[in-house]
């Protein structure tokens, strides 16, 4: 009998047995989601002209700002020099790509004509258009994305070369993230949503996203237990890392305290009406931001933050807290009529299709593929070789005779 030790949980049975799962939850809502759009075209969506974006668009932010906030989080150590954050670097920079894509996939389902945006957006050149940037900037926050992971891939930490890539990264993640919060705080026509720091509020809350998501996984790529993690990882797992996590949740949920006394305040009835009679009286909403924002930000800042099973719960509250925020952000700012203000007696309603749904499954489940595929293949878990632990505990979880 010959036992194969596994470090990482996931290039075992496990890891497999997700991928399987994943996949079939993927093809089913894409082929669901396709049947639907070819036969129904945008009427199987619940949105209209009076609310053109509805959870499609919600789940396509929600990729985006968390790419983006994984890639800033990975300019810690590759750009800024904090080497601490080393141990999750590699595994960053490879959410980052699988979340964007991911997001790319469904804004392009979203879209109705998937194939007719590869020319018709470059070709066009509408460079007075915020949209057109934003998918300039995001093809090249892509682009430098696959060129960084491919430097840490070959060892090149801390070389000359890796260090310009990732300012480049950088660059492009402040650029790409901060378009795309212009598209929503240019439009003064809503007033929802008309914000000069919105751009300063996506890089925060997509960062409180990201250390969510990188938590969460990075215990499953291990198994949820921590015998197996290099010492690097745990000191940081125990270390900074929770500290980051509590700081951006604060930082989240003052921006929402002051956006949300602001609207009430406001004597803007446009704002006002969407914090008074649509986000505060939607139960959901409020749960979210009690339960999946304010909780784990008072459990973070107590001792118990260094636990893992509370630091996986709160990931998981905050996880499903900003998804519904930014549902609630971007249908928010359209159920006001447009141009017609709050006279019109009733906010738009609005509640996802079926297909709009599928849509959602169908970014979740190729995420997690993608994800799955990296920590099988590509070692994702791999830091600079003075910062790796030789005497961490490994335990076995696949035998072969």
């Amino acid at each position: 009998m010959t036992t194969q030790l596994h470090k990482n949980a996931l290039q075992g049975p496990l890891g497999w047995g997700l991928l399987v799962v994943a996949m079939a939850v993927l093809l089913v809502s894409l082929g669901y989601a396709l049947s639907q759009i070819i036969t129904n075209g945008h009427t199987s969506f619940n949105t209209s002209s009076a609310l053109p974006w509805g959870q499609p668009i919600a789940t396509y932010v929600f990729f985006a700002l968390g790419s983006s906030g994984l890639g800033l989080i990975a300019s810690l150590p590759l750009v800024f020099g904090f080497k601490q954050y080393y141990p999750i670097a590699k595994r960053c920079v490879f959410l980052a790509f699988a979340l964007l894509i991911s997001g790319m996939i469904v804004l392009a389902l979203e879209l109705g004509h998937v194939f007719r945006m590869l020319w018709v957006i470059p070709l066009n050149l509408q460079v007075q258009s915020a949209m057109f940037w934003m998918g300039a900037f995001y093809a090249l926050d892509l682009l430098f994305l696959l060129w960084k992971f491919s430097k840490l891939q070959g060892g090149h930490w801390d070389s000359k070369t890796a260090k310009q890539v990732g300012i480049a990264s950088f660059i492009g993640v402040l650029l790409a993230s901060g378009n795309l919060a212009l598209i929503f705080g240019m439009m003064s026509m809503r007033p929802f949503w008309f914000d000069p720091l919105m751009p300063v509020y996506f890089y925060v809350t997509g960062i409180t996203t990201a250390v969510a998501i990188l938590v969460l996984l990075t215990y499953l790529a291990y198994g949820f237990s921590r015998e197996r993690m290099p010492a690097a990882l745990i000191a940081l797992s125990t270390g900074s890392l929770p500290k980051l996590f509590a700081a951006c949740l604060g930082m989240t949920l003052l921006f929402i305290t002051a956006r949300a006394i602001t609207g009430l305040y406001s004597n803007n009835p446009e704002i006002n009406v969407v914090w008074a009679d649509y986000l505060f009286k939607s139960g959901v909403y409020i749960a979210a931001l009690l339960i999946g924002l304010l909780l784990p930000f008072i459990v973070l800042l107590s001792k118990l933050r260094n636990k893992m099973s509370i630091q996986i719960l709160a990931a998981f509250l905050v996880m499903i807290a900003m998804f519904v925020e930014r549902l609630y952000f971007v249908v928010g700012g359209q159920v006001v009529p447009l141009f017609k203000g709050t006279w019109i007696p009733d906010l738009i309603s609005y509640i996802p299709s079926a297909t709009e749904w599928s849509l959602t499954f169908i970014g979740f489940a190729l995420c997690f593929v993608i994800y799955l595929l990296g920590e099988k293949f590509l070692n994702l878990g791999d830091m600079p070789n003075k910062m790796l632990d030789h005497t961490t505990a490994r335990k076995p979880i696949e035998t072969t005779a």
